[in-house]
């Protein structure tokens, strides 16, 4: 005598919390990636009410408070500002410089790039805050 079962057995997986989870592990990374991004320099820029974009090509410079250097994210020394500035505009038509500097730092200090920038025809633009 043969018994058939009627209801055959299948394999399921329950996937009801697979939404929740996956939500949370978004956020989590979402949250993660903007708290730590190590390419970013952190300086008080000074205010400005009015705000300019450029459309071309930039060369970022950035003063820390502690007076150390940065091109595009890279350390320079002081000695070798001028000559890192002039390698890092080479080639380009009309060479333009945003300098991040701290609005605690002395004026002399913003002087003393400025004439970098005059001495060898290159446009520097101070980068500012909206207020």
């Amino acid at each position: 005598m043969k018994i058939k079962r009627r209801h055959q057995f299948a394999a399921e997986v329950a996937t009801s919390s697979m939404n929740d989870i996956m939500f949370f592990l978004l956020l989590f990374f979402l949250i993660i990636s903007t708290i730590a991004n190590p390419n970013v320099i952190k300086v008080l820029l000074p205010k400005s009410s009015e705000t300019q974009s450029l459309n071309k090509k930039t060369i970022l410079l950035t003063v820390t408070k502690t007076k150390e250097f940065y091109i595009n994210n890279k350390a320079v020394p002081l000695g070798q500002l001028e000559q890192e500035l002039l390698k890092a505009t080479k080639g380009l038509e009309q060479p333009t410089i945003v300098l991040h500097i701290p609005r605690d730092l002395e004026i002399q200090d913003l002087v003393d790039v400025l004439k970098i920038g005059v001495k060898n025809k290159i446009k520097v633009v101070l980068a500012t805050e909206r207020k």
